[in-house]
């Protein structure tokens, strides 16, 4: 992969270190469109890593030496991301509203989930090439439709390479707490 970059799929050993990637994120990148409140309660409730999909080998990584380091420094997970061939749309292991059933390539959309970019690493191009990387593997396990509940945050990105906006969506959160979500999707070609 270009640009010092490689990804992998995540292993149960990467859960610690993409609970505090997936904090920052949020923390950071997603001031300008939730509230202090909003965050709090997604960090609890919907935000966090999604062990089904690491079990499903479907949760990619990815991975950096940072510049100026030496060759004997480990890679840093900077973003994690992945397709999910279950009809959960959102939400990680935390969710209560998981719906766990295989979908049929054949009909339904691969769901794309958990989109988190550490903010050191934002706008580096790395959103994209997670997303090329999790549309080609739930292409080559047969699906050409894809859908997500994209955060307002990363809803221009996802516009860009092709998605639709669908539908405004209220996650219910605690108490009276929502997050609005984008219901997005994309068609491919066979």
């Amino acid at each position: 992969m270009s640009s010092g970059f490689t990804i992998r799929a995540a292993l149960p050993a990467d859960v610690p270190v993409l609970r505090q990637l997936i904090d920052a994120s949020v923390r950071r990148l997603q001031s300008q469109d939730y509230t202090p409140q909003q965050i709090e309660s997604a960090l609890r409730t919907v935000f966090g890593v999604d062990s089904q999909l690491i079990g499903d080998g479907t949760y990619l990584l990815v991975e950096t030496v940072p510049p100026g380091s030496d060759g004997e420094q480990q890679p840093v997970i900077v973003a994690c991301g992945g397709w999910s061939k279950r009809k959960t749309l959102y939400g990680g292991d935390c969710w209560h509203d998981r719906q766990d059933d295989l979908l049929d390539p054949a009909g339904d959309a691969a769901k794309i989930r958990a989109f988190f970019i550490h903010p050191d690493w934002a706008c580096q191009g790395i959103g994209t090439l997670l997303l090329d990387a999790c549309e080609a593997a739930a292409r080559a396990s047969g699906f050409t439709r894809f859908e997500m509940g994209a955060t307002l945050t990363g809803v221009k990105l996802f516009q860009q390479r092709g998605y639709i906006a669908l539908e405004w969506l209220e996650v219910p959160l605690e108490g009276d707490i929502t997050l609005p979500v984008v219901h997005m999707v994309k068609e491919t070609r066979g």
